[in-house]
């Protein structure tokens, strides 16, 4: 799922939803993230900054990729 999608998503759900109460918390968590390190920090990369990161995540599912932590160790 692309990040329109998801966007799209995640909009038909908040428009369902007429409880304020459950709406807050919501909106508080998204507008605490917003401003969040992480967020300013991800605004700094490169647009191929991000694509590695994201290369990496998904390379990352997939276990055959992975490097066992004890031969990092002994690397290190």
């Amino acid at each position: 799922m692309g990040t329109i999608e998801l966007k799209s998503n995640l909009h038909k759900i908040v428009e369902s939803i007429d409880n304020e109460q459950l709406l807050q918390p919501i909106y508080d968590f998204l507008k605490q993230s917003e401003n969040s390190k992480e967020v300013q920090f991800w605004k700094t990369l490169t647009e191929n900054q991000k694509k590695e990161i994201y290369l990496s995540y998904e390379e990352s599912q997939d276990s055959k990729k992975l490097i066992n932590w004890e031969k990092v160790k002994k690397k290190y």
